[in-house]
């Protein structure tokens, strides 16, 4: 089956409308103040939504339920989510001041003026590294749902989403950004209630039978007491290498940053922030259910095609049950969990770490927004060109989405905590710590079966240590 000539109406409205919405912040942009932080004029509660679709993304719609829905899939994803929750908590209260002592633009200009300049470049770098690599994934993540259900080759679909990203991003900034994804939380959440509803209405039995059968299979059970390092959901890896991970991309990636930047005040920033946690724990909860629901139906109607991969079940269930242009409404919903772009972020660290210290210091307000929107641009075509390479893939794209934020991630956030709680470190004391914790972050990724779920803690934790070893050692140096 495929979809109907009323669901492709449904998708090409929701393109055209979301692109002209981004579009249309443009008129606001007249300073990079503006463009990068909004005059830092957003309320918490658009801070709350924002936070919430900028780390959802159809890694979340396609791959969660895929947790459950696996053969010996189960709810354990959760014991990751409660350590985001935390991790906000501890963010709110280390970084977030650190953040608002000063007029910044990006995150890496605090590891600046604690350090200087070794430090922050090195962050900056594997900042739009890693952000490019799991961005382009999680665009190619959606290119899949959309080359299901309209078997339209997955090249193609790549650089007709990546185009009206560019659009709206480079138009709209960060503000644009924001108030997109204001309605695009309540679009893709619409979206997840209506696959959910759908599968009750087709299980014979309804709820009770998704209970007999998910508690039958083991498929609710949430908690994994094990210490085996090697599985990356066990309570361990949630309580520590969660709280870890989201210290990292939610304190110090200048992605999540930025949008903290563009709050009111501090109060407001952590408030939104925190609040997210428990909206995107919940969400993480309909996600999974909806993953029990899919396994309960294909049980009694047998799927009839063989699947490459699980993330593939959703798409396929939404193109061969669902009808009447709510298709449509759900491909565009797993759209509007994509189109969340870094790319503002990306421009962003670009023009304030790279391009006024080093190439331009003097350039004007003109300037700065052109090479802003090129910026803009370039990394876009950066992510369009990951997302097709992504295609060979063979893992799941939740995890690998998730591996490469986490893999050099450590480092970075090392260099926060010692700027944050250790004063008497060094920027050279640092920047060997750094080293040394992408050394060890390399060789636990090359030669140990270790989750990515413990990347973040493994790296930050040797970052802190070699820095604190290496200052030990010259305790009189200036």
């Amino acid at each position: 089956m495929s979809l109907s000539g009323v669901d492709y109406l449904v998708i090409g409205t929701y393109l055209v409308a979301i692109t002209a919405f981004g579009s249309w912040f443009a008129r606001f942009q007249k300073t990079t103040r503006d463009y990068f932080l909004t005059d830092r004029s957003v309320p918490w509660w658009a801070i709350c939504f924002t936070v919430v679709a900028t780390e959802t993304s159809t890694l979340t719609f396609i791959g969660v339920p895929a947790q459950t829905y696996a053969a010996n899939g189960n709810m354990t994803f959760l014991q990751l989510a409660m350590g985001y929750v935390i991790g906000r908590i501890l963010i709110s209260i280390i970084f977030i001041p650190a953040y608002f002592r000063g007029d910044l633009f990006t995150s890496y200009e605090l590891l600046q003026r604690r350090f200087g300049t070794r430090v922050k470049t090195l962050s900056a770098v594997i900042f739009l590294i890693t952000r490019s690599l799991a961005d382009g994934i999680r665009l190619f993540s959606t290119a899949i749902v959309i080359a299901i259900v309209t078997q339209v080759p997955v090249t193609w679909v790549v650089i007709l989403l990546g185009a009206a990203m560019i659009v709206y991003t480079m138009r709209g900034g960060v503000s644009g950004g924001i108030w997109t994804d204001v309605v695009l939380m309540f679009v893709y959440i619409a979206g997840a209630g209506a696959v959910a509803i759908a599968l009750l209405g087709r299980i014979n039995g309804g709820w009770a039978e998704v209970v007999r059968v998910g508690s039958e299979t083991g498929r609710f059970v949430v908690l994994d007491l094990s210490l085996d390092f090697t599985k990356a959901y066990t309570f361990w890896a949630g309580l520590f290498g969660g709280v870890a991970l989201t210290l990292s991309t939610h304190g110090t990636d200048q992605y999540l940053v930025q949008r903290l930047l563009s709050a009111r005040n501090q109060k407001e920033a952590s408030l939104g922030l925190v609040l997210s946690g428990f909206i995107v724990f919940a969400q993480f909860i309909l996600f999974l259910l909806i993953g029990v629901m899919l396994y309960t139906y294909y049980q009694q109607v047998p799927l009839q095609q063989v699947l490459e991969r699980n993330d593939q079940i959703l798409p396929i269930f939404v193109v061969n049950e669902l009808k009447n242009g709510l298709a449509g409404f759900i491909v565009a919903a797993i759209v509007a969990a994509a189109l969340s772009p870094s790319l503002d972020a990306l421009a962003a660290t670009t023009v304030s770490d790279f391009y006024l210290p080093y190439v331009n210091p003097s350039a004007d307000q003109n300037t700065q927004m052109r090479v802003s929107k090129q910026a803009t641009v370039a990394w876009g075509v950066v992510q369009l060109a990951v997302a097709i390479g992504a295609q060979f893939m063979t893992a799941s794209v939740l995890n690998a989405g998730l591996s490469v934020l986490s893999f050099a991630s450590g480092s970075v956030l090392g260099a926060f905590l010692l700027g944050t709680l250790a004063p008497s470190v060094r920027e050279r004391d640092t920047f060997a710590g750094m080293i040394a914790g992408l050394i060890v972050m390399t060789a636990t990724w090359w030669r140990t079966p270790i989750a990515f779920s413990w990347y973040v803690l493994i790296g930050a934790v040797t970052t802190c240590v070699v820095a604190l070893i290496a200052r030990s050692l010259s305790p009189k140096a200036a």
